[in-house]
């Protein structure tokens, strides 16, 4: 038995509290933007992922036009830094809707850290920062996509092992339904199989 949900038939906060419930968990892009007048905002983004690899570029939908979009299109650049668990009130009280022209670097107490490619400073406590210049926007409806190519990239010696990231020391946060976050959990490793030593038989508990 299932539940049938038309989006037709429904109003718009129904069907994105059901689309944000079940596409989960989403990554957060935690992004920092400086205004053509100089003001640095933060804002979570949890429609985020990579769009390429080479170029490498990532994306993020702006839900309306917020400040992050609107200082993107102004400036041409952004940086997408990682959203760690020890900072999850802070990245929390960055998505309230602060009135334009107030920075919420200052009004929640972040430092900020200057980026090396791009105008936008860093969030100097997040662990990873991916700074981006403008690559191209979509339209959708009521958002926008917004496409960055990374020009630099920069991690914390602290979260490295062997020369890589280690997830559980990143330690993301990610976004659920409704007031919902998680954190990493467990985590597991699997190899793929290539198809010359693809298993005969029924190997795969089918």
């Amino acid at each position: 038995m299932r539940v049938d949900f038309d989006p037709e038939a429904m109003d718009r906060g129904s069907f994105y509290r059901l689309l944000t419930a079940v596409v989960v968990p989403r990554p957060i892009a935690w992004v920092s933007t400086t205004s053509a007048g100089g003001t640095d905002n933060l804002a979570p983004h949890s429609f985020f992922t990579i769009a390429c690899v080479t170029p490498p570029v990532v994306q993020f939908t702006s839900v309306g036009r917020k400040d992050s979009l609107r200082n993107i299109e102004d400036t041409g650049d952004f940086v997408v830094n990682v959203a760690p668990e020890p900072l999850f009130e802070q990245i929390n009280a960055t998505a309230t809707d602060f009135p334009r022209g107030i920075s919420e670097f200052d009004a929640v107490g972040l430092a900020r850290e200057a980026s090396l490619r791009v105008k936008p400073p860093r969030v100097a406590a997040s662990p990873v920062a991916l700074e981006c210049e403008l690559h191209s926007t979509v339209r959708l409806g009521d958002s926008t996509v917004v496409f960055g190519r990374v020009v630099h990239a920069v991690v914390s010696e602290e979260v490295m092992e062997d020369g890589h990231p280690e997830v559980t020391k990143l330690a993301p946060l990610a976004r659920l339904g409704k007031d919902e976050w998680v954190t990493l959990g467990g985590v597991r490793e699997i190899s793929r199989i290539p198809y010359e030593q693809w298993p005969d038989g029924d190997g795969l508990g089918r």
